[in-house]
């Protein structure tokens, strides 16, 4: 999707308003939303790393005239989409009770690479070291350890406060160049980067899988498994060709999710004859948000993709009803974030918490009402409505920038949280 709409004339207004009316559907639908702010744009820092010199303004000029492909990665949005963001691990699943989180390196693509830092400060900052949650440095810098994050993680359970099984989905073993299998896109997480996370996080090797992406559907479009599968409590939505020795896997998921839950999963394959992968990755059908509802069902947030996609609105018209465990979709509109590759689980990192955990968290960033109006007024104000490629070098896209994070701070109460702000205090 982001190579069809390269060079496209791009409304980050648009984008933000989408992503802010996906969470309040979702608060209205009784499900707890918190915001996590937007990192900086465009990152000077890394362009006087790479030695352009001069004020803002000047290293700006000297980049887009002698770079301007490194201008528009280091003016890269993509740190929006949430699931990329982090690993996060339950307090129910970890050795020591706490909930783990370890920012994704995101080392295979430069413009990915830039975000961990941020990241990680920020998530910091939501979920303080000092309430008792737990936060590890991004992974070594290598194609060894490549990792993309929640993207690759699914987890099941009985219940969220219950202890459950994490599947890290890999697509190469990173000491091994060949493992890939893919040839027309690189496969992006690593089997030692999965791995070293489920040590990190004190994870119980018994309750943790570690699976291989196929690499056919790597190559049709599927670069994070999140585009493929999903998972929410005891129930599994995947595409039948997801997985390498996929009958294996599903035959092990049962096993293990029947031991430590107490409870069979609940399995909803998709073979290729009812969706087929290519419907699959135009519509992102599995990149859908599959939630708990308060009523006791499930609902599946899905793009308006979806529905336009003939095959997926047969499949999904058939998925739903009272014997199914998803009793509804919820259409969304994303097209933003959409045309860029990233669905409504883009959107969003899963983080479970008990009651005590959720009181423990900074409150600032959780969405009611009054925060929702105040970011709609907030995006209003300081997000342009048509953005291009020679709009990044305008020295006022950075100052609008800084100047709508510095007043973004203050409506979430976060304080001094990125590096311009620390600089001028």
């Amino acid at each position: 999707a982001s190579t069809r709409h390269r060079q496209t004339v791009s409304n980050p207004r648009a984008a933000a308003l989408e992503g802010l009316e996906k969470m309040k559907a979702l608060a209205d639908l009784g499900l707890k939303q918190a915001v996590c702010p937007p990192h900086e744009r465009p990152d000077v820092e890394t362009l006087r790393q790479l030695g352009f010199r001069g004020t803002d303004t000047e290293v700006l000029a000297r980049v887009a005239q002698e770079a301007p492909r490194i201008l528009a990665s280091c003016c890269s949005a993509s740190g929006m989409w949430m699931a990329n963001a982090a690993t996060v691990s339950p307090s129910a699943d970890t050795a020591d009770g706490r909930v783990h989180f370890t920012p994704a390196n995101l080392v295979t693509q430069f413009h990915r690479s830039l975000e961990p830092r941020a990241t990680g400060t920020l998530l910091k900052a939501i979920f303080p070291e000092t309430a008792g949650f737990a936060h590890h440095d991004p992974l070594p810098v290598g194609g060894c350890f490549s990792d993309e994050g929640a993207a690759n993680h699914t987890r099941l359970c009985g219940a969220y406060h219950e202890s459950g099984l994490e599947i890290f989905v890999y697509g190469k073993q990173g000491f091994d160049a060949a493992s890939g299998g893919a040839m027309t896109f690189p496969a992006r997480q690593s089997l030692e980067a999965s791995r070293a996370i489920a040590r990190l996080h004190g994870l119980d090797s018994e309750h943790t899988i570690f699976v291989r992406q196929n690499p056919d559907v790597i190559d049709a479009g599927v670069f994070h498994n999140d585009v493929i599968a999903v998972g929410n409590g005891p129930v599994f939505f995947y595409h039948t060709l997801a997985f390498a020795k996929g009958d294996t896997v599903i035959q092990e998921i049962q096993q293990i999710v029947s031991k430590c839950c107490g409870q069979d999963p609940i399995l909803i394959p998709v073979s290729p004859d009812e969706v087929p992968v290519e419907d699959a990755v135009r519509s992102y059908l599995f990149n859908s948000q599959l939630v708990s509802l308060p009523n006791g069902t499930m609902g599946l947030i899905a793009p308006v993709e979806c529905r336009e996609n003939q095959c997926v609105a047969a499949f999904l018209a058939g998925l739903i009803g009272e014997q199914s465990p998803i009793r509804e979709v919820y259409y969304v509109d994303v097209r933003q974030s959409m045309k860029n590759g990233g669905g409504p689980a883009c959107l969003r990192l899963r983080v479970v918490l008990t009651e005590t955990e959720l009181d423990r968290m900074h409150q600032g960033v959780c969405l009611t009402n009054g925060v929702y109006e105040a970011l709609r007024a907030w995006v209003a104000r300081f997000y342009r409505d048509r953005l291009q490629v020679d709009d990044l070098a305008d020295p006022l896209l950075l100052e609008e920038s800084r100047r709508g994070l510095d007043v973004l701070t203050q409506i979430l109460k976060l304080g001094s949280v990125y590096r311009f702000q620390q600089a001028g205090s």
